[in-house]
């Protein structure tokens, strides 16, 4: 542990118990703070049958009034012509190539990577830029001087995301994606670092804050509309989440008195 006023009390405390501690000198610890970002996709309470022309003026009634037949085989649709009926807020978005559309929201996370703890959390309509703006919103409301690092995947390694991300003064630690057009927007003189192959691998573990907001705050199919509603039960349930992490880190932790 580093050197400080309160590591030399927890170095005595400790040694009493029978550990054995070894204090760093503050000279040699690295000032860096470490995140990982990363968004998902949240299926929205509505269905692609809420998905209308604008300029729709039927007077006919439906053939069933609670699940009406919707043909909707070789008929083009964009959000200039269409509107959710349902949920004005969602769109259309799909997880990767091949897959189907859905409804969703983009729900997206800043995670320690330390203690795997949750520090914060937006939710933004579900569109090609949701996860990068997300994460220059919550890069940029982490407190303190200390130089800060961001790990993130191939989705993020832009020109413009890496740009703003050193304005910020955080340094991007995200996944090269040299397959893409003119190749990744990072060069060794970041991926040459050790603390750069660390955050890859500790960036994982934001998946499993993903996966359990999904499945046990049931966020996998959201039960609210509206933006508004939608981003206050996801930064709800992220919070419920990071104290039941804390209270876990708690009990790890050697009990002083």
């Amino acid at each position: 542990m580093e050197a400080c006023g309160g590591s030399h009390f927890l170095g005595r405390a400790l040694r009493e118990q029978g550990h054995d501690v070894r204090l760093i000198p503050a000279q040699y610890v690295e000032p860096y703070e470490h995140f990982t970002v990363d968004g998902t996709l949240l299926e929205a309470w509505a269905s692609l049958k809420s998905f209308q022309p604008k300029d729709q003026n039927s007077t006919l009634p439906p053939d069933d009034p609670g699940n009406p037949t919707v043909n909707l085989h070789g008929t083009r649709r964009s959000n200039q012509t269409h509107a959710w009926k349902t949920d004005p807020d969602a769109q259309p978005a799909r997880k990767g190539p091949g897959k189907e559309a859905k409804l969703s929201y983009s729900g997206n996370l800043l995670v320690e990577n330390r203690n795997g703890l949750i520090v914060n959390a937006e939710l933004l309509e579900a569109n090609g830029r949701a996860e990068r703006d997300a994460a220059l919103l919550m890069l940029e409301q982490i407190p303190g001087v200390r130089r800060v690092t961001a790990g993130a995947d191939k989705g993020y390694d832009t020109a413009e995301f890496v740009a703003e991300c050193r304005h910020l003064g955080v340094t991007p630690h995200v996944a090269r994606n040299t397959g893409r057009r003119g190749g990744s927007a990072l060069d060794a003189r970041t991926t040459r670092h050790p603390g750069y192959a660390v955050s890859q691998r500790k960036r994982k573990r934001i998946e499993e804050c993903f996966g359990r907001l999904k499945d046990v705050a049931l966020l996998r199919k959201l039960r609210h509309r509206g933006l508004p509603k939608v981003g206050w039960i996801f930064t709800f349930a992220a919070a419920a989440y990071k104290l039941v992490g804390m209270r876990n880190l708690r009990q790890l932790s050697p009990q002083i008195a």
